[in-house]
């Protein structure tokens, strides 16, 4: 088998629909697998699609595990030489994925890949593309917009329909053959949601092995149609970031480490003030 789709799911039933449907059109000239794991949707529709998509393999989780570990243990379930994390908010829209498998498979030392994406309005979705996190990109996200074409922590110096190597991809769509994920050792289960996608690129660049994105086709995302912007959502978002630097900076770069842990407090106190 070539490929197996994983898709994390959480109380997005419609999309999820949209989403496998756009799956079983487009995905032509290889053989596929979809594996939906459902982290403990609250709401339990969900499951009228385990009847309706008979081909599928639905995992239900007793708990909500967090992004990180349910894809894990969607991976751990593929038959696929690759493995392909996809969104449920998200479609595929068109038959182009053979394309970008020959691609992959052209590549020596393929770490992962992923598509453009965009939103309902047709609106390119910066985090297609991006950079390691670090002390001056970082504090560029929290707290301004640039928009110059200099590389920055969106690679603006890409443009967003070119073919090219980056550091960072989202999580949202993400393709890397299974073997390198089970070797750099899958998500980061201490990230329970945001966070992890980052993590991971980053395990695979330090691996050796070499990071896409490939503009050429593009996918629709959603984005955040399972999310709530409360206070949960702002402790899981900046606990990521904390995580990360954590992990990379505060024995590597201790003064840097600093400066980036006091910038995310002060962007956490002014979002919180928000709610």
């Amino acid at each position: 088998m070539k490929v197996s789709v994983i898709i994390v799911h959480y109380q997005v039933k419609d999309l999820l629909r949209n989403c496998i449907l756009s799956i079983q059109k487009y995905f032509q000239g290889f053989e596929y697998e979809i594996i939906v794991v459902d982290n403990n949707s609250p709401n339990s529709d969900w499951k009228t699609l385990i009847s309706e998509f008979s081909e599928v393999n639905f995992i239900s989780l007793d708990k909500n595990f967090g992004f990180s570990k349910a894809n894990n243990i969607g991976v751990n379930s593929a038959k696929g030489e690759y493995v392909y994390i996809l969104n449920p908010d998200t479609e595929i829209e068109g038959n182009y994925f053979k394309e970008v498998l020959d691609f992959a498979d052209s590549k020596e030392k393929f770490g992962s890949l992923g598509l453009r994406m965009h939103n309902l309005e047709g609106v390119f979705l910066p985090e297609s593309k991006r950079s390691v996190p670090a002390l001056v990109n970082s504090f560029e996200k929290l707290f301004t917009s640039f928009s110059d074409k200099t590389k920055t922590y969106y690679r603006n110096d890409i443009g967003e329909f070119n073919i090219a190597e980056v550091e960072i991809m989202t999580g949202a769509n993400l393709l890397m053959k299974k073997s390198v994920y089970q070797e750099v050792g899958g998500f980061d289960e201490r990230y329970f949601m945001y966070g992890e996608d980052i993590d991971l690129c980053y395990t695979i660049l330090r691996k050796g092995y070499r990071n896409f994105y490939y503009g050429k086709y593009s996918i629709l995302h959603y984005k955040g149609e399972s999310t709530v912007k409360d206070k949960v959502y702002l402790n899981h978002f900046f606990g990521a970031m904390n995580i990360f630097i954590d992990k990379y900076y505060k024995k590597q770069k201790p003064f840097q480490y600093l400066l980036m842990k006091a910038g995310l407090k002060f962007k956490y106190f002014l979002e919180e003030s928000k709610i």
